[in-house]
């Protein structure tokens, strides 16, 4: 069998394919971002997701193996994400992995985008990394796991309504910064100051491993526009004060998302901890988790800034249900929607 496969992920808005060999070193990674396309809604528009997909799913499968250096003879087996996700985006790549596999010949590999984001940290550690905690932290998820295996995920916690991710997308486009939110976020914070406002931290000490960052939204959001209904009058928008809202906003969340890391932690005992998804990319999140498994001694294992937000490279767990003879049919399909938990 040879020793690279191609990987596609498109179950969001983010069109990419990648090729990775049997020692998952990553040869190429193409990702076709569509930020420009969503950014004056505020978020991700799935009709408009989808169909951006469709224009650009050949144009960055040849790339990718353009880049690689690899050809169709090549290939070991073709995978594609096909859960969770938006259910045209999702159709779209997995549309075109299994008229490649069926063309070319070549086996087919289901991945999980959720087991993906942490078999990242895998991936960049160059080592096996389980069991451990992981946790997925992203625009459509925040979700707590006991990872046995790389494939082999207990549900520990997740949100009940917000995803931290979404969370900051939504309060960027009330603060007037641009989409997505998390880099605009920590950009304007820099100049902020985080204890500026009181901003709530929800379920901070429940006993559930559990998020909701619906009521932070929220609180930011009457902070901006005045409780409906009280005759208060907030203060102005000042770029000053929206730094500092920012960086509020910011801290509160960040304070939720490593106490709950914690917990994680202590409930399981496991003593190795997995972050992977977009927010994971956040500065101020890293640093503080960080900090957090140094006095647990705890290992922290990050995916590097590059593989958290959506991409194909992460796919390189393809190579597990091959060494383990997982293959798809060609009459798989994509299971859609948000994990909760």
């Amino acid at each position: 069998m040879s020793d690279v496969l191609l990987a596609i992920e498109t179950s969001c808005d983010e069109t990419s394919a990648a090729v990775i060999d049997r020692s998952l070193t990553i040869l190429s990674n193409v990702v076709a971002s569509q930020n420009e396309l969503h950014e004056r809604f505020g978020g991700v528009v799935p009709e408009i997701a989808s169909r951006a997909h469709v224009r650009r799913i050949v144009p960055v499968i040849d790339e990718a193996l353009e880049s690689a250096g690899f050809g169709m003879a090549d290939l070991a087996a073709i995978a594609a994400v096909t859960e969770p996700g938006l259910v045209g985006s999702l159709l779209v790549g997995l549309t075109a992995a299994k008229t490649l596999a069926a063309v070319w010949e070549k086996p087919l590999v289901a991945v999980n985008h959720l087991e993906a984001h942490l078999y990242a940290c895998r991936m960049a550690a160059g080592r096996d990394v389980f069991p451990a905690v992981g946790f997925v932290v992203s625009g459509g998820h925040s979700n707590l796991y006991d990872c046995v295996g790389p494939s082999e995920f207990r549900p520990l916690g997740g949100t009940i309504d917000d995803a931290a991710g979404e969370a900051f997308d939504k309060v960027a486009q009330i603060l007037g910064l641009p989409y997505p939110g998390g880099p605009s976020i920590q950009k304007a914070a820099e100049d902020g100051d985080p204890k500026a406002v009181a901003l709530p931290r929800p379920m901070l000490n429940s006993s559930r491993l559990a998020f909701s960052f619906s009521g932070l939204k929220t609180a930011l959001l009457y902070e901006v526009r005045g409780i409906p209904g009280s005759g208060s009058v907030p203060p102005p928008l000042t770029p000053q004060r929206v730094a500092d809202l920012a960086a509020s906003f910011q801290a509160a969340a960040v304070d939720v998302l490593v106490a709950k890391c914690r917990q994680a932690l202590k409930e399981t005992g496991r003593k190795r901890l997995l972050i992977g998804g977009g927010v994971a990319a956040n500065a101020v999140f890293r640093s503080q988790v960080a900090a957090t498994c140094d006095r647990s001694q705890t290992e922290l294992v990050l995916a590097p800034p590059s593989l958290c937000t959506d991409n194909a490279a992460m796919a390189g767990l393809a190579w597990e249900h091959v060494a383990a003879g997982r293959f798809a049919s060609l009459e798989c399909d994509v299971m859609p929607g948000l994990v909760r938990i």
